[in-house]
């Protein structure tokens, strides 16, 4: 099997010929090993798309991410200014969004003009020609929530649940369709089979089951929706502890969930098998970033044991890994994975 057909197998809960493996996004991991920066690839379709391909030979991951690092120009592209760091992701210089009057002025159509987002698609179809028959070939962007609190300010999106509910169920509603809108432009040209969502602001750390339920879920559910009728499968990731809203993961209508590594796998395992593909969930810093490579390995063959042997799961970090992350560790995690025969 390929890559793809591994990865696409554990998400219809059967069991491929080896541990289906995986990075969570890996902008950052990938620029900061070759040299590259947001800022000087930004605009750059073909130096980006150049930079994934090369780098995915390396075989880091059975899913290969476009876009990783630039979730918030989907945002910016609506009239919001962009802050790059030195180290690390661009992020939004100030919200977009303070009243529903200026909810009502933003459009859409003015995604198609940013040229950072134009970049990213084009890149995404020029890797999608190179490897996406063997490798997922997916983009990045964040999960409605999280992008709706990018554009209203999280401290407010969090006030907001409480105190304006309607106003902030409106900006997440408006973020759900930004999301669709960014990736009608690649599943309707069939360039991507699968979408990658990040909604770290819809954390258990961050908001409670119910906040969850009543502002994060149905907009998830609005575009995996979506994605269904596109025939094109769904990948989540949510970050913190959410153990008290596994049984919620399977409503979201996803084909996979990633799991933090705060999640205990087999209480996820014991909740979520056979009803979502779930993914996780090694230490991205502690072990992967932190250990030496005989850690990493320990940890590895225990998170598979644990929860990877019957099918309907994809080892993965439990987050995006830190951009320095020592390459050995990598590829110890990654090769367990590989050489581990389950057929």
């Amino acid at each position: 099997m390929t890559p793809k057909e591994v990865i696409f197998t554990a998400f219809d809960f059967h069991k491929p010929p080896r541990i289906p493996v995986a990075l969570f996004g890996g902008g950052m991991f990938t620029m900061y090993n070759t040299g590259n920066s947001f800022k000087s690839l930004a605009e750059d379709a073909k130096g980006m798309a150049n930079m994934i391909i090369s780098f995915s030979k390396r075989s880091f991951s059975d899913i290969v991410y476009v876009g990783s690092g630039y979730n918030n120009f989907h945002a910016s592209a609506l009239g919001g200014k962009i802050r790059y760091r030195e180290i690390g992701a661009p992020d939004l210089e100030e919200p977009l969004v303070n009243t529903e009057s200026d909810l009502d002025k933003l459009d859409l159509e003015r995604l198609k003009d940013n040229a950072t987002v134009s970049a990213i698609w084009e890149a995404t179809e020029m890797v999608s020609r190179a490897i996406g028959d063997e490798f997922v070939v997916t983009a990045t962007a964040w999960g409605p929530f999280t992008l709706g609190a990018q554009m209203f300010g999280v401290e407010k999106m969090m006030r907001g649940t409480f105190k304006s509910p309607e106003l902030a169920k409106k900006i997440v509603d408006f973020a759900a369709n930004l999301n669709i809108e960014f990736y009608s432009h690649l599943a309707d040209k069939g360039i991507i089979k699968m979408i990658c969502l990040a909604d770290p602001t819809a954390s258990g750390d961050l908001i409670s089951r119910k906040q969850f339920e009543n502002f994060a879920l149905p907009y998830l559910q609005k575009v995996t929706s979506w994605a269904k009728i596109k025939g094109v499968k769904v990948l989540v990731h949510i970050c913190g502890d959410t153990s008290d809203r596994l049984d919620l993961f399977p409503k979201m209508g996803a084909d996979c969930i990633s799991l933090d590594h705060k999640v205990d796998i087999a209480r996820a395992k014991s909740e979520l098998l056979g009803k979502i593909c779930f993914a996780g969930n090694v230490n991205p810093v502690s072990v992967l970033n932190n250990g030496t490579p005989s850690e990493v390995e320990e940890m590895t063959r225990r998170c598979i044991e644990t929860a990877g042997l019957e099918g309907g799961f994809v080892l993965m970090p439990g987050c995006d890994i830190p951009p320095t992350v020592p390459i050995k560790n990598v590829e110890t995690f990654v090769n367990i994975a590989r050489e581990w025969k389950l057929n």
